[in-house]
């Protein structure tokens, strides 16, 4: 399995990494004005660790979400 959380199947998300020049108009300028967008990924922090399951102890990776929520219990 690639980089996705093994718990609540997050993932890889992409979005745009915009950006933008001139002086702003509250601040006496004509405007921002877009001058590139460029493509970019938004990795999920994903760990390694130790986890009980059912009397057993596995190790799955997992997002930090999904430990801080207490979906996982570490082993």
């Amino acid at each position: 399995m690639g980089r996705a959380c093994e718990i609540c199947s997050k993932t890889i998300s992409t979005g745009n990494r915009i950006v933008r020049h001139g002086l702003a108009k509250a601040k006496g300028g004509i405007g921002l004005h877009t001058t590139g967008i460029t493509r970019r990924k938004f990795l999920p922090n994903l760990q390694k660790i130790r986890v009980k399951e059912g009397g057993s102890v596995t190790r799955k990776t997992v997002c930090t979400g999904c430990i801080r929520s207490g979906k996982v219990v570490k082993g």
